[in-house]
This record gives structure tokens, sequence and C-alpha cells, in this order.
């Protein structure tokens, strides 16, 4: 399975994402709640964000998945709050125990899937540092997630990014 979070307005949806049976979608439908930063999902309900609306089940979205696509308004070199947000409740996808990879500390992984991650940012006048910022935000996010990053693109308009989902 694909799975593609973005935080683009419906109208876009339609005429930019993929709309297929092998594809989940993960947008913005005004009901996300703020991680809390409980660790309920590594203690309480493992692999289960305790806030339960429809971005509770992260974790196990992304244990299923092939491939993960973020598209994404670039803010400050970072994600969008959403975004931002999604990935925060997200955290479920790992242990609380930690390894070592590539002489760093990170979580250990609770699934035995690996996906490959790309990210699609857009916004206009993106400077320079943000471009760099993002890149190493992604490349830190990826090694995290002990995930294969695939690509990080720069556009002015997520439209811009037509065709690149297929």
């Amino acid at each position: 399975m694909k799975l593609i979070v973005h935080d683009l307005p419906e109208e876009q949806v339609k005429l930019i994402l993929p709309q297929n049976g092998n594809t989940r979608l993960i947008g913005d439908d005004g009901t996300i709640h703020p991680c809390i930063g409980c660790f309920g999902c590594w203690v309480k309900t493992p692999a289960q964000c305790v806030i339960r609306d429809n971005y509770g089940d992260m974790g196990k979205f992304l244990s299923k998945c092939e491939k993960l696509v973020i598209v994404s308004k670039c803010c400050y070199g970072g994600f969008s709050p959403f975004i931002k947000n999604v990935m925060d409740r997200s955290i479920s996808y790992c242990h609380p125990y930690f390894t070592i990879r590539n002489g760093e500390m990170h979580h250990r992984r609770r699934y035995e899937n690996h996906f490959d991650l790309s990210v699609f940012f857009y916004g206009s006048n993106i400077t320079e540092q943000e471009k760099r910022t993002a890149e190493d935000f992604v490349h830190a996010n990826a090694l995290n997630f002990d995930c294969q990053l695939k690509e990080i693109k720069f556009a002015s308009t997520a439209d811009s990014f037509r065709g690149e989902f297929k």
C-alpha cells in the first residue's frame, strides 16, 4: 500500500493525488488532536495512540505501507502544522526501546516492514536555507523511522507535482 499524508485542500486532492484502491490518503478532516506526549502509545495501548480520532492508527498504517509520500507546505524548513501533528501521532510505529544505528541512538523498530519515503514540499519563496533545513529534517525522519529516503522535491505550488504520484 502507498500511504500519502498531505495538507492539500480537497479540490487539489482530486486533481493531484491518485484515487485508487492501493493508496490511502491521510488529509486534514478537521478532527486531529495534537499529540499530548503521554507515551500511552508505547505503554498503555502499544502501537496505538490513546487519542481515538481518525489519526490514532498512524503507527498501524505505517506498518502496512510500502511507500510513504508526504506532501506539505514548507514552513520554516519543516512540515506544515498539520503534517507535523500527523508525524507526531505516528510515534507508535517505533518501540520505546533504543538501538544504535549509524553510531547514533534511535528507537527500535516495532514492525518488520521497510517503507520508502518521498517528500514533496511546496510554497512560494522557499529560501535555499529553508531547503537545506528541510532536507536535513527529512533525512533525520528517515533515520528515525528506519526507512529508505527516495526523494525530496521542492516546488512553488503543489500543482507542480501533478503526475508524480502514480
